[in-house]
C-alpha cells in the first residue's frame, strides 16, 4: 500500500516542505505539505518532479575507480582504499596545499555538506579551497563581514511586513529567492502589493518579477553600484538620512556623506543610462516609507564592483533606518546558530589574510576565487604568494559551506588554515583535487582549460551522483544516494530565512543496499586523507561532539559551563552520529534546552515529535548581539571599502562599445542540476540567446537563427530568441548548460546540451574586494551563423 513520508525539498533556496507519496521504496508523486509550518503547501516544478530526480537511471548507484584508463565499479572498500594512496602521497611529498577541495552548491543543501567539509579541511590543512560562492555571492558575505565582522551575519527583507521593497539583479519569481529563504516567494510579493505596499525591481531584463513590479528600472549591466551611490547621495543630500534606533549601534555615516559626494544622480546617467529623476524617486520613495527594504542578489554581485554593491544595499537600509527593524531588513536566528553571547567588540574580518600562488588573488572567507583554480593546476611558479604568517590568525573557515555551524563542525576548522603558505612546495600546483558536489567546468570561467587541467591532476576524487563533465576526469567517484535516501535539515538556510523555524525530516525511504549514506561517505573520505584510513566513520563524530562540548563547559556565556562533558555526551539522542551532532547543535542554540538549564527548550526529541517543523516566530530585531566587529558597532566605511571606491569613480566615465551579456535563471533549473530530468527541461527551458529586436534588426538577425557569440574566452554558437525582455544592447544566455563532453553518463542532458555561456569568459574579470567572477556586464561581439 502506499503511504505518505513528509520531506524538505533541497532542489533550491526556498525549502519547501514536501508530503511524499511512497510505493515500496519509489517516490511516485510529490506534492506541497499544507501543514508545513514554513511552507504551508507551497510547491514549484522541482518539488513536484522530486521522484523523477529521485529515480534519475543515470545516478550512479556503485563507486567507480580508474584502472587502465577507465572508470569501472568498484567495491566501496576499494574505493576508500584508493583515495587514502591517492591524496596522502600527493601531500605527502608535495604538501598539504597541493591537495585542492571545491565545494559546489548542493553542499549547503545537505546535512552531510553542513557538518563534514570543514572537518575534512582541517584534516588535509589545505589553503586550496575553492568554492561556488566566488561565482555566485561572495560579495554579500564579504560586505557583511566588514560591515558586521560576521561574513554570514547577513540581513534578509521582512518579506511578510515590508511597505516597500527594493529588488535589484534580483528574480526571485525564477529563482524562488537566494540569500534570503522564503517559500512562495512570488505570493509573498502579491500580498506586499495587496496590502498597498510597492515593489521596485533593477533589472537589465523584463524578468517575471519585474513584470509584477510596480516599477521596473532597465539598467545597464554592471552598474548596480553606481545607481546604489547616487541614491546614497540623493538621501544626504536632500536631509533624508534617519538611522533612528540604529544611531547608537553605527560608526561612520559622516564618512560616506563624504565618500559618495561625486556620486549624484546626473554623474552616474549616462554610464547606467538611468535618468537622474529617477535616481532620486527611487530614494524618495524608500525613505517616505514607513518600513523598507532593499534586497540585492546574483545580478549585482556577478560584475566588476560586487562587493561595492553588496555594501550599498545595507549602507541603504542603514541610513533610512531600516536595518534591523522590523518591516525592513533583518537578522535570522537559526535553532542551530552559536551560542548567544553577549553584545561586544569581536574579533573582526580580515581579508587577504594569504593569497593565490599564481595570480596573487586574496582570499577571501578562507576560499581562494574559483576562477583561479585551472591556473593554480595547470601553471607552475618559483615563489610562493601569502601574507605574512604572523597575520593569519582566527580564520574563520568553519563555515565554509555557508552554513554558521560552529558547534557542527567544531573541530577547531582555523587549524586548516592555520599552517603557514610557505609550508607548500615553493610553486607547487594543486596536484591532487577533491570536488563535492561540484562541476566547475561548466560553472567557472574558461571550462576548456579546467577541462584540460583537470586532466592533468596526479590524482582526484569527486562525490557526486553523476558523472558529469567534471567527475569524468576523476579517478575515484563516491556518489551519494538520492535525496530521498537521506535525512534533512538546513543548517545554512535557516540563518537566511524570513521567519524564524525548525524543521528536520529523516530518510523517507530506507538506503538501498550497497549504496552508503552520504554522512558515512564523508566522514570516510575525512578518515581516509588524514591518515586513519579504516577507523570507524562514528569516530568523526565523536570527535567533533567531544570538542564542542570540551570547548562548552569551559565557556562563561554557554548553558553547559561547568558541566561534566562526559554526562553531556551520554545524554544525546539520535539514531546515529550526525543525528547526535544536531541535538547537541539544538540543545547548545538560541532556543536550546541547554542540556536541562531551560526544560521547555528545543531538542531532537522535541524536534521529531513535530514533523510538520515548529515554528519559532517572525524575525525580531537583534543588534547589537550579531555585531562581531572591532568596534562592536557597524562600521559603515570600512578601509577596504574607502579603498575600493576610487575604481567605482572611474567607472562614471566608462561606456560600452558594444553588446554586454547577462546570464538568467529558470524556475525548472538549479544551475547544472537539473538538465538530466525530461520533466524540467524543454518548453521555455531552453539554451536560447535572448537578443533585443532593435539589436538584431541591426545585426540582421531572425528568430531561432544561430549565432556565433564571442567573447574574452572563448566563442560559443547558440540558437537566437528575439525579444524584447532584455533592453537593447543586452543579450542574455542561461548558465548551467553545455553537456556535450565525451565521457559523460547523463543521456537525457546530452539530447539537448546546450553551450557553456562561461566559456565565453577568460576568468580574469574579478571584483578585487571579494575574488567573485565577473559573469555579468561581460562584453560580447555576436555574428549570425548563415547556412552554407
Amino acid at each position: 500500500m502506499p503511504r505518505t513520508a513528509l520531506r524538505i525539498c533541497p532542489l533550491c533556496e526556498a525549502t519547501c516542505g514536501l508530503a511524499l507519496t511512497i510505493d515500496g521504496t519509489e517516490v511516485t508523486a510529490a506534492r506541497g505539505d499544507r501543514d508545513d509550518v514554513f511552507s504551508h503547501g507551497f510547491i514549484c516544478p522541482k518539488g513536484a518532479a522530486f521522484g523523477a530526480v529521485d529515480s534519475d537511471p543515470d545516478r550512479l548507484r556503485t563507486p567507480l575507480v580508474r584502472r587502465d584508463g577507465e572508470l569501472r565499479e568498484a567495491t566501496w572498500e576499494e574505493a576508500f582504499d584508493a583515495v587514502a594512496g591517492g591524496i596522502r602521497t600527493v601531500a605527502e611529498r608535495h604538501g598539504p596545499h597541493s591537495v585542492g577541495v571545491v565545494l559546489g552548491n548542493p553542499n549547503v543543501h545537505t546535512v552531510a555538506g553542513a557538518l563534514y567539509p570543514p572537518v575534512l579541511l582541517a584534516a588535509l590543512g589545505t589553503r586550496s579551497l575553492f568554492t561556488a560562492s566566488t561565482v555566485d555571492q561572495m560579495p554579500k558575505h564579504v560586505s557583511s563581514g566588514l560591515l558586521f565582522g560576521d561574513a554570514n551575519a547577513i540581513p534578509v527583507p521582512d518579506l511578510d511586513h515590508t511597505d516597500h521593497l527594493l529588488l535589484i539583479g534580483a528574480n526571485p519569481l525564477e529563482s524562488n529567492g537566494s540569500l534570503c529563504t522564503a517559500p512562495d516567494f512570488p505570493g509573498r510579493l502579491k500580498a506586499l502589493r495587496a496590502r498597498g505596499g510597492t515593489l521596485t525591481v533593477v533589472d537589465p531584463r523584463r524578468t517575471r518579477t519585474a513584470k509584477l513590479a510596480d516599477r521596473h528600472v532597465a539598467i545597464r549591466p554592471g552598474t548596480d553600484a553606481l545607481l546604489l551611490a547616487a541614491m546614497a547621495r540623493v538621501l544626504y543630500e536632500e536631509d533624508l538620512v534617519d538611522l533612528g534606533d540604529l544611531a547608537p549601534h553605527v560608526i561612520g555615516a559622516d564618512e560616506v556623506r563624504d565618500a559618495v559626494r561625486d556620486f549624484t544622480p546626473e554623474a552616474v546617467a549616462a554610464a547606467c543610462d538611468v535618468d537622474a529623476g529617477v535616481t532620486r524617486a527611487l530614494a524618495r520613495e524608500l525613505a517616505a516609507a514607513r518600513t523598507g527594504a532593499v534586497y540585492g542578489r546574483i545580478g549585482s554581485c556577478t560584475v566588476p564592483h560586487g562587493t561595492l554593491a553588496s555594501w550599498l544595499v545595507d549602507v541603504l537600509n542603514i541610513l533610512t533606518g531600516n536595518l534591523d527593524r522590523p518591516g525592513g531588513a533583518l537578522f535570522p536566528q537559526a535553532a542551530t546558530d552559536r551560542t548567544p553571547r553577549p553584545a561586544g567588540p569581536g574579533r573582526g574580518f580580515a581579508l587577504g589574510r594569504w593569497r593565490s600562488r599564481v595570480s596573487g588573488h586574496p582570499e577571501a572567507k578562507g576560499e581562494l576565487p574559483l576562477s583561479a583554480l585551472a591556473e593554480e593546476i595547470d601553471t607552475a611558479t618559483d615563489t610562493v604568494t601569502g601574507a605574512d604568517t604572523d597575520t593569519v590568525t582566527g580564520a574563520d573557515t568553519d563555515t565554509v559551506t555557508g552554513a554558521d555551524t560552529d558547534t557542527a563542525t567544531d573541530a577547531d576548522t582555523d587549524t586548516a588554515t592555520d599552517a603557514p603558505a610557505a609550508d607548500a612546495a615553493a610553486g607547487e600546483p594543486v596536484r591532487a583535487l577533491i570536488t563535492i558536489a561540484a562541476n566547475p567546468v561548466l560553472s567557472a570561467p574558461d571550462g576548456d582549460r579546467l577541462d584540460k587541467a583537470l586532466d592533468s591532476l596526479d590524482f582526484m576524487v569527486s562525490v557526486d551522483p553523476y558523472l558529469n563533465e567534471t567527475s569524468r576526469h576523476a579517478d575515484v567517484v563516491l556518489p551519494p544516494p538520492p535525496p530521498a535516501q537521506s535525512p534533512h535539515h538546513d543548517f545554512a538556510f535557516n540563518t537566511l530565512a524570513v521567519r524564524n523555524q525548525v524543521r528536520y525530516t529523516r530518510p523517507a525511504v530506507p538506503l538501498e543496499p550497497g549504496r552508503m549514506a552520504e554522512t558515512e561517505i564523508l566522514a570516510r573520505l575525512t578518515l581516509a586523507v588524514s591518515g586513519r584510513h579504516g577507523a570507524d566513520p562514528a569516530a568523526v563524530d565523536a570527535m567533533v561532539i567531544e570538542q564542542t562540548l570540551g570547548k562548552s563547559v569551559r565557556d562563561p556565556h554557554s548553558p553547559v559551563h561547568g558541566r561534566d562533558p562526559g554526562d553531556l555526551t551520554a545524554r544525546l539522542t539520535g539514531e546515529n552520529g550526525p543525528e547526535r551532532r544536531l541535538d547537541l547543535m539544538l540543545r547548545l542554540g538560541p532556543y536550546g534546552d541547554g542540556f536541562g538549564a531551560r526544560p521547555d527548550g528545543l531538542t531532537l526529541e522535541r524536534l521529531l515529535a513535530h514533523p510538520h517543523g515548529i515554528d519559532l516566530g517572525p524575525l525580531r530585531p537583534r543588534l547589537p548581539q550579531p555585531l562581531k566587529t572591532r568596534s562592536g558597532k557597524v562600521e559603515l566605511l570600512p578601509e577596504p571599502i574607502a579603498g575600493d571606491l576610487p575604481r567605482l569613480r572611474h567607472a562614471l566615465a566608462e561606456r560600452p562599445a558594444g553588446l554586454v551579456l547577462v546570464g538568467r535563471r529558470h524556475l525548472r533549473s538549479n544551475n547544472s542540476w537539473m538538465h538530466n530530468i525530461p520533466a524540467l527541461t524543454g518548453g521555455s527551458n531552453r539554451c536560447t540567446l535572448h537578443v533585443h529586436p532593435d539589436d538584431a534588426g541591426r545585426l540582421g538577425v531572425s528568430g531561432a537563427q544561430p549565432v556565433r557569440v564571442q567573447g574574452p574566452g572563448g566563442e560559443v554558437t547558440v540558437p537566437a530568441e528575439v525579444t524584447d525582455t532584455v533592453r537593447p544592447g543586452v543579450v542574455s544566455l542561461p548558465h548551467g548548460w553545455g553537456h556535450d563532453r565525451p565521457g559523460t553518463r547523463q543521456a537525457h542532458a546530452a539530447t539537448e546540451p546546450g553551450v557553456n555561456v562561461n566559456q565565453l569568459l577568460d576568468g580574469s574579470l574579478l571584483d578585487p574586494l571579494s575574488g567573485n567572477a565577473v559573469l555579468n556586464g561581460v562584453p560580447v561581439k555576436l555574428t549570425p551563423v548563415t547556412a552554407r
